[in-house]
């Protein structure tokens, strides 16, 4: 296995300006060889479930068939109708428990066991996992682990402690999926100086920023109102301080997403405008004509919501975080996650300046054009072309770490 070094596959330097797709990028991947099938996972109760549906169209093209293993929920009926609709792509759904939910061990080995079956009966050319602790299983074919956030650097972030003795069974088992990876991405160099940070030194591994079909998005004729959207019973898209100072502007601010945990908990606010989970194409309707986006997010290792909010033409008042100033560069104003008066002001400032908040949208939206699923799609071919071109194929089972979490189902951390 290679180690960590130097990284050949970052499209798009996070100290570089981004240049819109060229063809050039895709001429780049055909000599490659590349995987004619692939098992990837995904999870149902994220961003990662729109990531993988773009990536998928994006590899059409190329003739690379996807047999996509979920988990973490059922598929809803959306999730299931747009699943549909895409060529090369075959569903294999499940409801698993994801590593980070309460209590999840037993049925993270039980995934694991379905997972090894669906290798042995369709017989894929790689292993495209989006979660970590799988990475550690004795796969036989080349096995790519892409890390969308993780953990401990999301309790770092957002509590402003590290993660407490109670999450070292998921440290164990998130080092263990990564360090038997054959490749490990992440969609931004923020994101993966956090896996090095927390989980040590990785395999050889590449930043490929994700990616939205704009012609999904239109600019509207924009109103005068504010927005935003996601997960908003994660405590990272740090919604609750938006509620803070919303009473204090002159334009009312409208809040899209689902607010109820997985475990069931919910999150209510005093002075946002819920309008609950929308359809997606509810959801573009919204942003179509919303004039501001805003996300002072406490952790966001990418962020696809703001880039569907830039596609459609929001100005974007986002946290100051390094993930998204890497992303993002002078296309929108940050603000500390901490400061409810600097949200505040800067919401104040855009709703009275028209030609600032025209100029930061037009900003945000050249930008927003850069992140496409066939430049998404080029990184990933290169990462495959080399996966396949090593020594990494026809592995033998990797050796055991006694105190993986997904090896040793029985292991208890110490209290």
């Amino acid at each position: 296995m290679s180690r960590e070094g130097e990284n050949p596959f970052l499209l798009t330097p996070h100290d570089s300006p981004l240049t819109p797709f060229d063809e050039s990028v895709m001429e780049a991947t055909k000599h490659e060889k590349i995987p004619r099938r692939i098992l990837m996972t995904a999870d149902t109760v994220g961003g990662v479930w729109t990531y993988a549906l773009e990536l998928v169209r994006a590899l059409g093209p190329h003739r690379i068939e996807v047999c996509l293993a979920t988990m973490g929920a059922p598929l809803c009926p959306e999730q299931q109708a747009e699943a549909e609709g895409i060529p090369h792509l075959t569903l294999y759904p499940s409801a698993f428990k994801l590593e980070w939910m309460a209590s999840p061990w037993e049925e993270v080995a039980e995934a694991g066991e379905w997972l090894r079956a669906l290798e042995k009966r369709l017989q894929p050319d790689l292993i495209h996992l989006n979660g970590y602790a799988h990475g550690a299983l004795p796969w036989k074919e080349p096995v790519l682990v892409v890390g969308h956030s993780c953990v401990f650097s999301w309790w770092r972030s957002v509590k402003g402690e590290e993660a407490p003795v109670a999450w070292e069974r998921y440290h164990r088992a998130v080092s263990a999926g990564l360090q038997h990876a054959d490749r490990v991405v992440a969609p931004t160099a923020a994101m993966l100086a956090a896996l090095r940070r927390y989980y040590g030194p990785l395999p050889k591994s590449a930043v490929i920023a994700n990616g939205r079909t704009a012609a999904c998005y239109t600019v509207g004729e924009k109103e005068p109102f504010i927005f935003t959207a996601g997960r908003l019973w994660d405590e990272a898209k740090n919604i609750a301080l938006l509620d803070r100072i919303a009473h204090a502007l002159p334009w009312p601010v409208y809040v899209a997403g689902e607010q109820r945990h997985p475990d069931g908990r919910g999150v209510g606010f005093d002075s946002l405008r819920s309008l609950g989970r929308l359809h997606s194409t509810t959801l573009a309707g919204w942003l179509s004509r919303s004039a501001i986006y805003a996300l002072p997010a406490r952790y966001e290792p990418f962020g696809l919501a703001p880039l569907e909010a830039a596609l459609s033409g929001c100005a974007l008042v986002l946290g100051d975080l390094p993930s998204l100033r890497e992303v993002w560069g002078e296309a929108a104003l940050f603000v500390p996650p901490d400061d409810p008066e600097a949200l505040r002001s800067t919401l104040q400032r855009l709703i009275e300046d028209p030609s600032l908040r025209e100029s930061m949208a037009r900003r945000a939206h050249a930008q927003a054009l850069c992140y496409t699923p066939e430049r998404m799609a080029a990184g990933y071919l290169n990462v495959y072309g080399e996966m396949m071109r090593s020594d990494c194929g026809m592995k033998t089972e990797p050796l055991l770490n006694p105190k993986s979490a997904i090896r040793n189902p029985q292991f208890q951390v110490p209290t």
